[in-house]
């Protein structure tokens, strides 16, 4: 059995596109304890939370994923407040910035840990924007702040690379694996 070690909706509607075939095993790992290099931050996440559900299923292949956004060496996680919201947009506003998700496939045969990268380029925001943005509650259970999703806001200029992963799942990568 396929066990998806997230709570994440979004990451349950992504990983459908490849699999109906799963469960849901949300992993509760202490994220702070993980002292890497940011572009290599999200794929010890994932191999945390990964081996977190593994122990407990050792005859499954469990599925980890975290993902991060990256600017300025700056590691943007989940906001949390308006205000911490209103600082990350206004960072990205009019930038390029990078989406890093690491996953973690790993079963009793295999462990598969990668990171898959886009370049994310954000239209400049004015505080109007940003304000009813806010007021949508969206940012605050995304990393950076924003769903790439969440078009009628108009965020995103254009990306170079997975627009699922900057969703948080990069099923473009993941089909080479789950059948």
């Amino acid at each position: 059995m396929l066990i998806l070690a997230s709570q994440s909706p979004r990451r349950q509607e992504l990983l459908h596109m490849i699999t109906s075939d799963f469960i849901i095993i949300p992993a509760n790992i202490d994220e702070r304890v993980v002292v890497k290099v940011p572009s290599d931050l999200a794929k010890e996440i994932s191999k945390m939370k990964a081996y977190e559900i593994f122990k407990d299923h050792p005859l499954d292949t469990v599925l980890a994923v975290d993902t991060i956004v990256i600017i300025d060496k700056i590691v943007l996680g989940k906001p949390t407040s308006k205000a911490d919201a209103r600082r990350m947009l206004e960072l990205l506003s009019g930038r390029k910035h990078h989406v890093i998700s690491g996953f973690t496939l790993l079963s009793a045969k295999r462990e598969i840990n990668a990171n898959v990268m886009t370049e994310v380029y954000f239209n400049e925001l004015s505080d109007e924007t940003i304000e009813k943005y806010i007021e949508t509650g969206s940012p605050f259970d995304k990393a950076g702040g924003y769903g790439i999703q969440d078009e009628e806001f108009k965020l995103v200029n254009h990306i170079e690379g997975s627009y699922y992963n900057v969703m948080g799942l990069p099923i473009e990568e993941l089909r080479k694996y789950i059948k």
